[in-house]
This record gives structure tokens, C-alpha cells and sequence, in this order.
């Protein structure tokens, strides 16, 4: 499987869910479960489906958490330079009618779509390995939308 980029506090956070739904979330759930079984009929029991349904959401997250840590290709983005747009960089662009945004570009599971924008997003794809001064089209759903690069800079 490929490998996916993201940045060091990127997968610091993931990790430190994933050790809290794996010694804390999952253990106190497990022991619900086993409280709410002794409480009798399982078929009317609404806390112990309530606990088994809640186990069910921890374990799901568990495993797509190890998927993605697995697949992790982790970049120190304070080791990066230069002057073309890459993972990790901090992109100032202007559209077509004047309005200016700045966005990092980082993983798809870090991005929050205003202030940090997924390098695999229609956006992201469209300024990856431009340099400052490039311009690039983005197709959005209310049409293309065209930005200049005005400046490139990494943290």
C-alpha cells in the first residue's frame, strides 16, 4: 500500500488518540459491557446495548487509526525549503477578483479546509510544484477559479 505524508504533529496526535482509546477509552468500555450484562436480559437492556454500540465506535476508530499509521510516511516539515510548492508549505495566493488566502498544505487527516488545506484536495494538487509568480486553475464546484502564487514558505 502506499505510503501517506504527514507531518510530525500530524501523526503525534494521532498516535496519542490512539494510545487513549487503547488503554483508557476501550478498557472502561469493556468493563461497562461487563457490568451492564450482569444486569440481566440482554434484549431490553438499553445500557448494554448502549455500551456494546459505544465499544463497536472505539474499535472501528482503533483500527482506522492503525491503518493510518501504518500507511504514514512522516515529513519533519521543519527540515523543508525551498521555493516550489510542496507537502508541508505555507502558500499565500490571490484569485482572480483580489481576495488572498494562506493555507498550509498537509495531509487529508490534518486538513481543516480554511487555514490547512489536504496536498491531495483539487486545491492542493493545482499549487503543488508551482514557484511564486505561477498561476494555476482550480476547479471548484461553482466553476474553475484561477489563484497567482504570491509567496512560498515553509515554517
Amino acid at each position: 500500500m502506499e505510503k501517506k505524508p504527514i507531518s510530525r504533529a500530524g501523526f503525534d496526535a494521532l498516535m496519542k488518540e490512539l494510545k487513549q482509546l487503547q488503554e483508557i477509552e476501550r478498557p472502561a468500555i469493556i468493563e461497562a459491557v461487563q457490568t451492564a450484562r450482569a444486569h440481566g436480559d440482554l434484549g431490553e437492556n438499553a445500557e448494554y446495548s448502549s455500551a456494546r454500540e459505544r465499544q463497536r465506535h472505539i474499535d472501528k476508530r482503533i483500527r482506522h487509526l492503525e491503518e493510518i499509521i501504518g500507511n504514514a510516511q512522516v515529513i519533519d516539515i521543519s527540515s523543508l525549503s525551498g521555493d516550489r510548492v510542496t507537502f508541508g508549505a505555507t502558500v499565500t495566493v490571490e484569485d482572480d477578483t483580489g481576495n488572498k488566502m494562506q493555507c498550509q498544505l498537509l495531509s487529508d487527516i490534518e486538513a481543516d479546509g480554511k487555514v490547512v488545506i489536504a496536498c491531495t484536495s483539487p486545491f492542493g494538487r493545482a499549487v503543488i510544484g508551482k514557484c511564486r509568480g505561477d498561476t494555476c486553475v482550480v476547479r471548484t464546484p461553482g466553476g474553475e477559479k484561477e489563484y497567482e502564487i504570491l509567496e512560498v514558505r515553509f515554517n
